[in-house]
């Protein structure tokens, strides 16, 4: 069954505006975690000499991937691969590029350790990982509704929680990552791009 992300739906151009900066011109983008699936068919649609390839690990999000793929019908959009972002065996052995967005908050940091590890292995040199949420910068959580948002967080999961941009930095490098840039969205989100070294 196909479902509607009110927050997909805001942020998509956003992300797009700089996924179209730092995206290769060519080639495949993995999608990690892509929930809905409405992200999947906006950047298929927007970037067209590029293969989307969807992933999740939940089969619900699964179904709903796969729903729109078929209504979008297009010829660089890939059914969904089921994918887990924190296991040392991805279904893909290279691509162009790696998307990832809203889930390091939403799950264990060893599945942000597993995304690092799996972009570095999948990754050529040279090609980005790009992260989109709310991320802690050097402490500041750059607004109180992130300190809010962190904490209801972990009061619904112990093992969740808005992530300390440093911390996510050091552990890119430990797997062959150096971040690139750091740019603002809107509603209190970064677009954070690494680049394989």
């Amino acid at each position: 069954m196909k479902r509607v992300a009110p927050a997909a739906e805001r942020n998509k151009e956003p992300i797009a505006e700089v996924l179209a900066e730092v995206l290769p011109a060519a080639g495949v983008a993995l999608e990690i975690a892509s929930g809905s699936g409405q992200h999947a068919a906006f950047f298929a649609a927007a970037f067209p000499s590029l293969t989307w390839q969807p992933s999740d690990l939940d089969p619900d999000n699964l179904a709903s991937i796969e729903a729109y793929v078929r209504e979008a019908g297009l010829p660089n959009l890939r059914p969904p691969l089921r994918l887990d972002a924190g296991a040392d065996g991805w279904p893909v052995v290279r691509v162009d590029a790696v998307v990832c967005i809203n889930m390091i908050h939403i799950s264990p940091w060893s599945a942000c350790l597993g995304l690092l590890r799996g972009a570095g292995r999948v990754l050529p040199e040279g090609h980005p990982l790009v992260l989109y949420g709310p991320f802690a910068i050097d402490g500041d959580y750059t607004a109180p509704s992130n300190v809010a948002f962190d904490q209801r967080l972990r009061q619904e999961n112990a093992a969740w929680g808005v992530r300390e941009l440093r911390e996510v930095e050091r552990a890119g490098l430990d797997a062959g990552l150096a971040l690139e840039r750091v740019v603002p969205r809107p509603a209190n989100n970064h677009v954070v791009v690494f680049r394989r070294s």
